[in-house]
């Protein structure tokens, strides 16, 4: 039996084998494993994958076992085409131009594909997916945007770019790009109009018998909440196949439809409004007096090229089209009427003119008949004398031409209501004046009727197309 100074070294050596075995015996804090023989410990390192990776990348991209310059074969490994699935991301809508018709758009694309030399042991799924950051490492789609204007990748901080290969094959490439798409639009109805923009994806040197795009499952299209634009609003989206054939082949094409609709408010405020303003002042020189001549030529001439000047604005943010656009008619019909107004103030200056000569031929006429009137009665007495070579020439009116003068104007109707009313107006300077206060308001609300209902009902069909 061990003396009681022997106990502490008893007792060290105890402890330190405990803690030997309970160091073996756990896995998750020192990476290693216990495996038991017959009766045998012994304890293995775990292993870690992420060292892993670069011995499968080298493995399945080494020299020997791929070449990126060869397209991965058909589905289950047969010669058929490559079938690439392709997903977009619409990230934002920068800029829609009616000048250049063309717009703006920011978005993620991605391409999946299957390529059978790139699979690799998982580790029992302690592996999910390699991610590559060098694109041409593996072969790749030759897509491209055939409506393309201009595009850019996004290289900060890093480039916005990475490829994944999953175990099964899976090859997943998803990029950040912008781009500038043409647009074609039809303006007949603008700024009452809707516009379809698209976006084109075509395969630029395999034909369909080696690679074929299609529309991923699910959500092929993607756009982002919130989405504002400043005069449009994206109302929805469709997705199509336009497969093109040209004299070298047919090539697998995909699109989505892009549907706006344009804001209107924005029109209302700066241009329908402005209008209906000029038209409305234009009128206040029926109300001026027809002897303010300068104030009514200004207010005629100022509307008509501030009007004219509204009109070039509109046009000058608009491409030259061949057709009448809707703001065209509204525009010239405006411009009509400012000009009408400036017209009938020429007309009433003329009439005044005309009923200044009339009263003056009426005195005229007055004062020669009663002159003729005093030189008959010295004629027909026994002791008369000749007069009329003591009178004026000027003076002098046979009574066929005086009668004539008197009965020019016809005898008012007592019945006529129109013609009572009238009868206030002595002038015919100011019965135009009267007339153009309540004819011109009366067909520009009758023009106004007629274009809200035509163009309104024009753009509902088109919205049902």
């Amino acid at each position: 039996m061990a003396s009681f100074k022997e106990w502490p070294s008893f007792l060290m050596v105890f402890l330190f084998a405990h803690f030997a075995q309970y160091c073996c015996t756990r896995i998750d804090d020192d990476g290693c494993s216990n495996h038991k023989g017959n009766s045998q410990h012994r304890c293995v390192p775990k292993v870690n994958y992420r060292h892993k990776e670069k011995e499968v990348l080298d493995q399945i991209l080494g020299p020997g076992s791929y070449d990126a310059r060869i397209r991965p074969s058909g589905v289950n490994g047969t010669d058929g085409p490559t079938i690439v699935h392709i997903n977009l991301f619409v990230r934002s809508i920068m800029t829609i131009s009616d000048n250049k018709m063309e717009y703006s758009v920011q978005l993620t694309f991605r391409e999946q594909w299957m390529d059978e030399r790139l699979k690799f042991n998982d580790y029992n799924g302690k592996m999910k997916y390699l991610t590559l950051t060098e694109a041409n490492r593996v072969w790749m789609p030759d897509l491209f945007f055939s409506n393309e204007k201009e595009g850019h990748f996004h290289n900060i901080i890093m480039p916005n770019v990475y490829i994944r290969i999953f175990p099964n094959g899976l090859v997943l490439y998803s990029i950040r790009i912008s781009l500038t798409l043409s647009c074609p639009m039809n303006l007949k109805l603008y700024p009452l109009d809707r516009q379809t923009c698209s976006l084109r994806m075509v395969s630029y040197g395999w034909t369909t018998d080696d690679l074929v795009f299609l529309w991923k499952e699910g959500d092929p299209v993607q756009v982002v909440k919130n989405l504002h634009l400043p005069r449009f609003t994206l109302e929805k989206f469709l997705t199509d196949y336009c497969n093109s054939k040209t004299n070298t082949g047919e090539y697998s094409c995909l699109k989505v439809d892009l549907l706006f609709k344009r804001e209107f408010s924005y029109y209302l405020i700066q241009i329908y409004i402005p209008c209906c303003m000029l038209v409305i002042v234009s009128w206040v020189s029926f109300w001026l007096d027809q002897s303010a001549v300068p104030a009514r030529v200004s207010l005629g001439v100022t509307t008509l090229l501030t009007m004219a000047t509204q009109t070039s604005g509109i046009n000058a943010s608009l491409p030259p089209v061949s057709y009448t656009k809707a703001i065209d008619v509204w525009t010239g019909v405006c411009l009509t009427f400012v000009f009408g107004a400036l017209l009938e103030f020429a007309l009433v200056n003329y009439a005044s003119r005309s009923d200044t000569h009339r009263d003056d031929m009426s005195k005229k006429c007055d004062l020669e008949r009663t002159v003729s009137m005093d030189v008959g009665d010295y004629e027909d007495g026994p002791n008369s004398f000749n007069m009329k070579p003591l009178m004026r020439p000027e003076l002098m009116m046979s009574r066929d031409k005086m009668s004539q003068i008197i009965h020019q104007t016809p005898p008012m109707e007592k019945n006529s209501c129109w013609k009572s009313w009238m009868s206030k107006f002595p002038t015919r300077s100011k019965r135009i004046d009267v007339i153009s206060r309540i004819l011109f308001p009366m067909v520009f609300a009758m023009f106004n009727m007629s274009y809200w209902s035509t163009y309104l009902f024009r753009e509902g069909v088109d919205e049902d197309k």
